[in-house]
């Protein structure tokens, strides 16, 4: 079997735990194990730990510029557009996604107006998936806000894009806690290891399959062509058949 380069790939993780650095972040550790498997294989990747910097909240690309004092945001970003891949990891609260998730969503939906090199949506070329960890239920409602928020703005979703872990339901042990026995939780689940690994494989996958091949066509996806009248006429029975 031929194996595929991915050395010309570039990856960002947001870890959007609620806990500041150094302390740690269960949904770290799952990160790591995700991040790992693309480092073996070439991918440059950064971790991004989104409670660090001082985002602000709304929905434009640099918020000094709607009365904000700091924004930490445009700096960060930087890195994020130069990204094939964008993996948006996060706990579980009260059954769904945190609020430093929510923020970091509406950041990237301010750039999604903007146009890339060949006038579609910004993100139009690049993949994104999510981590998911918790000691509650809620990994495929978490997993699908992510999803579909960043198909809506433009990034392309492979199959099986999503994987995390969560132990049993109420207080209890997070990913990566120590247990009685020594073992740390989760690490040794195999549907998690696997959904992990099946995900990354595939977010890698599809970045190359999209980089190697110009990125999604741009016939019948572009603003300028559409804002200059080359678009379905509706009311035209031949666009109907």
């Amino acid at each position: 079997m031929v194996k595929t380069e991915f050395k010309d790939l570039r990856a960002v993780f947001i870890n959007c735990t609620l806990t500041k650095s150094p302390a740690k972040s269960h949904t770290e550790l799952l990160i790591e194990a995700s991040q790992q498997i693309m480092k073996k294989h070439g991918v440059q990747t950064k971790l991004i730990r989104a409670v660090d910097h001082d985002i602000a909240s709304g929905v434009y690309p640099d918020m000094t510029k709607k009365g904000w004092d700091k924004d930490a945001w445009p700096e960060l970003f930087k890195d994020i557009a130069k990204a094939d891949i964008l993996v948006l990891a996060g706990p579980i609260w009260l059954g769904d996604n945190s609020s430093e998730m929510k923020k970091v969503i509406e950041r990237l939906y301010a750039s999604s107006g903007e146009l890339n090199e060949k006038g579609q949506w910004l993100y139009y070329g690049k993949v994104g998936g999510c981590l998911i960890t918790g000691n509650e239920d809620g990994i495929k409602h978490c997993a699908m806000n992510i999803l579909y928020s960043l198909q809506h703005i433009g990034y392309t979703i492979p199959p099986q894009a999503d994987a995390g872990w969560i132990g049993e339901v109420g207080p209890g042990a997070s990913y990566g806690d120590k247990l009685e026995d020594g073992k740390r939780a989760g690490l040794d689940n195999d549907f998690t290891n696997r959904n992990t690994t099946f995900m990354t494989w595939n977010l890698m996958h599809m970045a190359k399959l999209l980089k190697d091949n110009g990125g999604i066509p741009g016939e019948g996806n572009l603003r300028q062509a559409w804002d200059n009248g080359n678009h379905f006429d509706f009311e035209n029975p031949e666009y109907r058949s």
